[in-house]
């Protein structure tokens, strides 16, 4: 299926500038590759300091699941990240129990808060209930999660809604629209200022699955 190309409103992510020479020169596994953009991705989610993603969420991680699953071998995320860490694009270590693994960018300020982290110096507590998803399971759509939640679609939500899976990812969509439903707010637009509000400050703690709390009205 041909991509329908970038919706008028579409959300840009910093990468830094080696990911586009060097390391795009010396990458050579397909799953490396993948991975390295989403985790790129995941930690410019983040809110505060140190920014890190979980090996949990990694795995947990739908967007990296469906794309790792399209290759011919079908590499484990541990695996790829690790490909990642061993070239040097990422730092790998625990966090403050010792429990989860971590990652961070491999930049002076990330290594330094890492070493941190390690010797108990930085708060880097995570949860770890976050399940590896399967790429296999079938999940709704859009307009079946709009249906289910809000009501009958017109053109102009279907084109809206067309717009948002292009933007955020799916679990966000998912996650918004619950909340909406748990505030009794059943529109798209409260959805939508949901959405835009996670892109523009950040899920709260930032981590997967964890709703923000309500921060006033809309």
């Amino acid at each position: 299926m041909a991509f329908g190309g970038f919706p008028r409103r579409v959300q840009f992510t910093p990468v830094p500038s080696p990911l586009f020479g060097p390391l795009l020169e010396q990458i050579d596994d397909l799953g490396e590759l993948k991975c390295t953009l989403r985790l790129v991705w995941l930690l410019h989610q983040k809110k505060g300091h140190p920014k890190f993603v979980t090996l949990s969420e990694l795995q947990a991680d739908r967007t990296l699941a469906r794309s790792l699953s399209g290759l011919q071998e079908r590499p484990d995320v541990r695996d790829s990240v690790r490909l990642a860490v061993a070239r040097g694009t990422f730092v790998e270590g625990s966090d403050d129990q010792g429990i989860e693994t971590i990652f961070m960018l491999n930049t002076e300020k990330d290594r330094a808060a890492m070493a941190a982290v390690s010797e108990g110096g930085l708060g880097a507590r995570t949860r770890s209930d976050n399940e590896p998803w399967d790429a296999n399971v079938e999940r709704p759509n859009i307009f079946a999660i709009y249906e289910d939640n809000i009501g009958s679609l017109s053109p102009m939500i279907a084109d809206e809604l067309r717009d948002a899976e292009q933007l955020y990812p799916v679990a966000w969509i998912e996650d918004a629209f619950r909340e909406a439903v748990e505030l009794n707010k059943r529109s798209w637009r409260y959805v939508e200022r949901i959405l835009e509000r996670w892109a523009q400050e950040g899920r709260g703690d930032g981590e997967p699955g964890r709703y923000l709390k309500k921060a006033g009205r809309y």
